[in-house]
């Protein structure tokens, strides 16, 4: 496709998106999709991969979170209800579908293998489940449900520190890329510096 018709489809996609998750939540939203962004074209800039592909699975990526549509996921859907609207191809659109489909982390064992734009937005993904934008966002998702950040009195209780270490300290690991391999072990050695702090001030050890 022309880089113009490029650039077009992609801007005219997050219009698109921008409205439709205008209501979602800090973190959860338009918000979160564009940190994704920035990160996916940085790894690109580093792995390579089709930018285009690429830009549209991480603005799509979220557009039918499961968490705002009483827990049916529908962001393959509608990916390919806006990318045909707006006159995509249809190889284009089957592959941001399918990448959509298959990166987010509940997904588990039953993922279907990603070309390496769909590792790329994956990647970026779970970035942003790091970093000091991790613990802000684990904090947040807390006060939502009423769950504590720590409490050192109910060791089975849902925390955000137990989130910590249940779910997020093993996401570099997860990593399919060596750039987001390297930009996810910045994140987690700040989030484990700032739980060293966190700790020590409740007069605990990690």
């Amino acid at each position: 496709m022309d880089e113009s018709l490029m650039q077009q489809l992609t801007k005219q996609t997050e219009a698109i998106v921008r409205e439709r998750m205008s209501g979602q939540a800090a973190g959860h939203g338009m918000d979160h999709v564009l940190r994704v962004l920035a990160s996916a074209r940085a790894i690109q800039s580093e792995v390579g991969g089709d930018l285009e592909t690429i830009e549209l699975s991480a603005l799509l990526h979220d557009v039918g979170d499961a968490k705002f549509h009483d827990g049916v996921e529908r962001s393959a859907e509608f990916a390919r209800e806006i990318l045909s609207s707006l006159g995509a191809g249809d190889d284009l659109i089957e592959h941001v579908a399918h990448i959509v489909d298959n990166i987010s982390f509940r997904k588990g064992d039953s993922a279907k293998p990603l070309s390496l734009e769909g590792q790329i937005v994956q990647d970026a993904d779970r970035l942003d489940a790091l970093g000091a934008i991790g613990i802000v966002r684990t904090i947040e998702y807390g006060a939502a449900l009423d769950q504590p950040f720590y409490r050192p009195d109910a060791v089975d209780a849902k925390t955000g520190v137990g989130h910590f270490h249940e779910k997020l300290f093993k996401l570099k690991s997860l990593m399919n890329t060596d750039a987001g391999r390297r930009m996810a072990e910045d994140r987690e050695a700040f989030m484990r510096t700032f739980l060293d702090q966190f700790m020590s001030e409740c007069g605990e050890e990690t």
